[in-house]
């Protein structure tokens, strides 16, 4: 039986991957900031585990409890909506610490052990924003394209170690908290100058009729990169995400 562990388990994309793969008996450890095990049916193979991908002290002790890992899902991420003109670094910086910075540090922490094994495989999710420029949304667009091109590398890299790597794009999800949690850091980050245009923005994503990306979607993807040796490099999730690609 093989080990999954999935980071940024609390809701929407992780939380359905870690639910997925526990209906197909698969060893999940679900990692979560703040540990709540009434997400997921209580299981034999579940175990929820506390991680903060953006504190070294919180990788390191999760890594002592985790244990041979077979497949490592970097799903942990932050939203960012705002012009960059009002967006303070800090903020920037707290966006990039989680999306990019916390994937890479999730990747080296299981890197050595999936080497030495010489299998293993290495899923980061990021965005098909990456795919289509949206304004509003440098930010958050900037850390995952980050994410998109050292992922790309890395699988060059890990070749040699037959550790595969994948990236799972899913595609605009308004059924989950990514808006919510986006506006969180709103505060301040439409200057005046740009609050026309944001108004236009929102109002054209919510008279969308356009396909959006539900969860099973991202699970399914995550699937497809786990289990397929065959895989590509970047695998759309959802049917707007499919058709950007």
């Amino acid at each position: 039986m093989k080990t999954i562990l999935i980071t940024g388990c609390s809701s929407g994309f992780g939380l359905e991957t870690a639910r997925y793969f526990l209906e197909r008996d698969w060893r999940v450890i679900a990692t979560m900031r703040t540990p709540r095990t009434d997400l997921l049916p209580p299981s034999a193979n579940l175990r929820v585990l506390p991680l903060d991908v953006s504190d070294a002290a919180s990788i390191r002790h999760l890594m002592e409890a985790a244990g041979p890992i077979d497949v490592l899902v970097n799903n942990a991420g932050i939203g960012m909506l705002g012009a960059l003109e009002g967006t303070s670094l800090d903020k920037v910086r707290e966006v990039f610490e989680t999306n990019t910075f916390g994937t890479m540090a999730m990747t080296q922490a299981v890197l050595p052990q999936m080497r030495e094994r010489k299998a293993g495989v290495i899923i980061n999710v990021t965005s098909a924003v990456t795919l289509k420029s949206l304004p509003l949304l440098a930010v958050y667009t900037g850390s995952k394209a980050a994410v998109d091109a050292f992922t790309a590398s890395l699988a060059l890299e890990l070749e040699q170690f037959k550790v595969r790597v994948s990236l799972v794009l899913p595609g605009r999800a308004p059924a989950t908290s990514f808006g919510a949690n986006a506006q969180l850091r709103m505060q301040g980050a439409i200057p005046e100058a740009y609050a026309a245009m944001a108004q236009n923005v929102f109002a054209e994503w919510q008279q969308s009729t356009e396909e959006v990306t539900q969860a099973i979607d991202v699970a399914q993807a995550v699937w497809q990169a786990a289990t397929d040796p065959a895989a590509p490099l970047r695998i759309a999730a959802g049917a707007d995400a499919v058709a950007l690609m």
